[in-house]
Formats: C-alpha cells, structure tokens, sequence
C-alpha cells in the first residue's frame, strides 16, 4: 500500500484533497446549466481518419446527452463506390472497435470523482507534493479505478483550481497500455471543465484528441 504523505491540515490552512473534491463537486453541478461542443478527432500513425462532432448537454437524468453537429452530405461524385467503399466502410469498423473501450475508459476518469479521491486517501493510496515554485500541488492517487493503475491531478494552492489531469491505466480485454492527459479549462464563473483530453493507446498505434468548446447556458 502507498502511504499517504499528506500531513494533517494546520489550523486554518487548506486541505488540498477536501479543495479538490469541493472543486470537483461545485463544477459538476454548475455544468449541467451549460451546453456546449465535443469534437472527437481519432488518429491512427499520426494520421487522422475521423473527426466527429457533437452537441453536448445534461439530461433530466443527470447524464450527457450528445446529438451529432449536422454536416454537409458528401456528393454521390465523392462517394466511393465497389471494393473500395467497402473498404473504407470496414476501416471505420476498425477505428470504432479499436476506440471504443479506450475512449469509455475516459468517461471513468473524466471528471475525478471526489467519492475516489477520498476513498483513496482512507486507504493510504494517496500522495500529496509539496506546492513548487509556481504554486502547484501534484496528488498522485495509485489503484484509482482498477489495481495497477494512477490518476495525478495538478492543483493551483493559490486558486484551489484543478489546471490539469494525467492517467497511466489500461484496456481490461487486451491489456493494452492507455496513457491520458487532460487539461482544464475555467469559464467566467469560476466553473473548471476538461478543456482537452488526449488519450494514446501506444500498442495500437492510436491517438484520440477530444476537445470541448463553445460553453454556453442552455437557453442563453
């Protein structure tokens, strides 16, 4: 087991892991106000064979719900047609299979969930480092969601605001290595939201780059 290394908070001072979860908490609550838009650009050896985008808000169940952006149909002239359409087809195939447990394993991951963090910290699988010389603390949470893996957040001490995610997990069917890294964006209301998340999936040859913008009040 990793020992904690957080030492206990002085009177008046911050606990960065209770700064974190209220950051966390605070956030997930004012998004569900908001909607805005997810591209998803998929690449496998540095080329990218899919970009995709969708309208993100929260549902009534309290889950996102995502429809497509509208795009130009492709004209019958551009169209492939025969052997060659099918192979496009399958490769699509192949991109959706190759992604589709990797980028689920973002959602597990994205936001942190606070009930985590802390169950991490009772259990002593949770470090803290002290703040550097630009005010960051690096938590480093070992076994978060499954054992063997990490989850590191940086913090800013002087604003208690997450600026960036890092996660070194893997795939539970091949056991492929999944290496992600998420940066943290703030609206003007103070609410922190993964601005950017790249996610590599090393032996596979495949990058996924997810970016959310346009955050906007739904109705507004």
């Amino acid at each position: 087991a990793i020992v904690a290394q957080q030492p206990a908070a002085p009177a008046g001072g911050t606990d960065h892991v209770t700064a974190i979860k209220q950051s966390l908490g605070k956030s997930a609550a004012v998004l569900k106000q908001y909607q805005w838009v997810e591209t998803t650009a998929v690449s496998i050896k540095g080329e990218e064979k899919s970009r995709t985008q969708n309208n993100c808000y929260y549902g009534a169940d309290g889950k996102v719900q995502k429809t497509p952006v509208a795009a130009a149909p492709a004209s019958d002239a551009k169209k492939s047609r025969g052997l060659k359409g099918k192979i496009v087809e399958n490769k699509k195939e192949e991109i959706s299979d190759a992604t589709k447990e990797a980028v689920a394993l973002v959602k597990q991951y994205v936001p942190p969930d606070p009930a985590r963090i802390q169950a991490a910290k009772d259990a002593g699988k949770l470090s803290v480092t002290p703040p550097d010389a630009k005010g960051l603390v690096v938590v480093v949470i070992k076994d978060y969601l499954k054992a063997g893996d990490s989850l590191t957040i940086d913090l800013n001490v002087a604003t208690n605001v997450i600026s960036g995610v890092t996660v070194a997990t893997f795939t539970d069917s091949a056991k492929d290595a999944v290496g992600l890294k998420v940066s943290f964006g703030s609206l003007p209301d103070g609410t922190v939201y993964a601005a950017t998340i790249h996610l590599d999936v090393a032996s596979q040859n495949l990058a996924v780059a997810i970016e959310n913008t346009g955050y906007k009040k739904v109705g507004g």
